[in-house]
């Protein structure tokens, strides 16, 4: 959940006077967004301290309220999430005097691999979240795309539909594993060949799929080997959290009495959180904030990143019921 909500509302139950049945425990930790790297964060609470964080359940930033033209379509609640994994891509090459140029250049042999990766998509693969999310999507789209929807959710997916489908970074992301290059160096001088090229590539693996697999596939697509592929070891692996029938009910009579017949849908999450730590330790974990967004316009980590004045005071209420309600009490 949002952190700013998950304080201002502990601070209102205190000053109602507000006496929970069970425990609500808020935990802020550091490093989610390099994965908790140096193990300073959530790991560190489930190593050292898990006495202060055991939960029957977490609830986890993610999961908004997606709005179309304005108007909620789906509450989302976040049961998975694709595997974060690096991979580092490096050409190496004896370099030399840029006057003398040779065609077996360290950049030239990283960049076509990179071409190559640009223009490359990983196979079509649903889940258990994903196949119920897009039947939901069918039934808010367009024709044109309600049945390419529904032609990629058939026995034998359509790959017209499924190309047209893909066009929408957003859908393409909740239909396959998907590989981005992110960062590139290359070169020591600006007049001397290059000896050493490297990139970063950041995939988002589907959490049914196996690491080993997805290696294989950048080293086939990437076709030279002059560029070494290293990395994948960190991934953090988690199954999806069962979404149980009492919370889901919670959920849904919270959610009618802000958004009146929009559905509670599970979703997975196509960026990675402390969610799947957690999951691991044993504590299911949602994802489930109260915010609204457009679901045209996502502008995480991105330019003008932002949340609307309502969604905000609007999530902030919600969660302020809903996790009354689920932790009981006068």
């Amino acid at each position: 959940m949002v952190p700013g909500h998950a304080v201002a509302n502990l601070i209102r139950y205190k000053q109602e006077g507000y006496r929970p049945d069970r425990d609500i425990i808020v935990a802020l930790e550091t490093d989610e967004e390099i994965g908790d790297a140096n193990a300073l964060g959530i790991r560190w609470l489930i190593n050292n301290r898990r006495d202060l964080i055991d939960a029957e359940f977490a609830l986890n930033e993610g999961g908004s309220v997606g709005l179309k033209d304005a108007k909620p379509i789906r509450n989302g609640v976040q049961t998975s999430e694709k595997v974060q994994l690096f991979y580092r891509l490096e050409a190496l090459n004896k370099g030399g005097h840029s006057s003398v140029p040779s065609p077996d250049n360290a950049i030239y042999h990283l960049a076509e691999g990179l071409a190559k990766l640009a223009k490359f998509s990983f196979p079509l693969n649903l889940n258990a979240t994903t196949r119920p999310y897009f039947e939901r999507a069918a039934e808010l789209e367009t024709p044109q795309t309600a049945a390419d929807i529904r032609a990629v959710l058939a026995a034998n997916p359509d790959p017209a539909a499924l190309a047209r489908l893909s066009e929408n970074v957003a859908y393409n992301a909740q239909l396959r594993t998907t590989c981005v290059a992110t960062m590139l160096e290359g070169g020591h001088a600006i007049n001397a060949l290059p000896q050493t090229a490297r990139a970063i590539v950041n995939c988002r693996m589907m959490p049914t799929e196996k690491v080993e697999d997805v290696k294989a596939t950048l080293i086939r697509v990437l076709g030279d080997d002059q560029i070494s592929v290293v990395g994948g070891q960190r991934a953090l692996l988690s199954a999806p959290s069962a979404l149980d029938e009492e919370l889901l009910s919670t959920i849904e009579k919270t959610s009618e009495e802000f958004w009146p017949g929009v559905p509670v849908v599970p979703v997975m999450a196509a960026a990675a959180s402390d969610g799947s730590y957690l999951r691991n330790a044993g504590i299911p974990t949602y994802g489930h904030s109260g915010l609204a967004g457009d679901v045209d316009d996502v502008r995480a980590h991105g330019k003008d990143e932002r949340v609307a004045v309502k969604s905000f005071r609007e999530g902030s209420e919600y969660l302020y019921r809903l996790v009354k309600r689920l932790s009981g009490g006068n």
